[in-house]
């Protein structure tokens, strides 16, 4: 990633402290805390054509009052589709894989309770425990040479940078290996990807998933596929 992309990562860093809304149905606590990082087909764009998202939610991305999300005004509520509305810069959002993943892991994992989702944030603290990092990016590394050939090497210090902020040095951090990008050096990209040895980082792939008509953004479809590998992942390190 660029140094850029990594400025703007840090400087999104929130300290979160846990809060609920004084209206409506009392929510329960999160008990498993994800992050959701990276870039537009982490926020997803499932659904999205010409800047319209078509509004199709799938049985997968339903939403369920023990799956929530931290809101930009870093309140816990019901996770929807779009699951970032709100959150990051101004585009038309669509479906992601973070819900799918939070539906597939409840009903798979015996022992995971009130998820809880945190788009685009990297630090929080107060009540649940942060089980893992889910990381989509590197589209915009595949344009420049230099950009892909550093991605490698930038990705691990961010990952160790991070679990030494988050004072948790053994956090999974699950990423996904690019199935498209903006530029041509995609399998360079990939290769930095899916040679990544630090302990307790996994690697799904989204070679192959099928893509909107931009060609870089996975379709809905494509996201729920990939919110299963994601979950798979996480369950097979639980």
């Amino acid at each position: 990633m660029s140094t850029t992309s990594l400025l703007r990562l840090f400087c999104t860093l929130l300290a979160v402290s846990y809060s609920y809304p004084e209206f409506g149905r009392a929510l329960e606590a999160p008990k498993d805390i994800f992050i959701l990082a990276g870039q537009s087909n982490m926020a997803g764009r499932g659904g999205v054509r010409h800047g319209k998202w078509d509004g199709n939610v799938p049985p997968e991305c339903r939403p369920n009052p023990s799956i929530l999300r931290l809101n930009p005004q870093l309140q816990w509520e019901e996770a929807h589709e779009p699951l970032h509305t709100g959150i990051g810069p101004p585009k038309t959002q669509g479906v992601g894989p973070g819900l799918a993943f939070a539906n597939e892991i409840r009903a798979k994992g015996s022992m995971v309770g009130v998820v809880g989702l945190v788009p685009c944030a990297a630090s929080v603290s107060g009540g649940g425990q942060l089980r893992a990092i889910l990381w989509y990016q590197g589209e915009s590394d595949t344009v420049r040479s230099e950009d892909a050939e550093a991605y490698k090497g930038n990705l691990e210090k961010l990952i160790i940078d991070l679990r030494s902020d988050l004072s948790h040095p053994t956090l999974l951090f699950i990423q996904v290996a690019l199935g498209s990008g903006e530029g041509k050096f995609i399998e360079t990209v990939r290769r930095g990807q899916l040679g990544i040895r630090l302990p307790n980082v996994k690697c799904v792939d989204a070679k192959g998933l099928r893509l909107e008509p931009d060609k870089l953004h996975l379709t809905t479809i494509a996201q729920i596929h990939l919110a299963q590998k994601l979950a798979a992942a996480f369950l097979a390190a639980d």
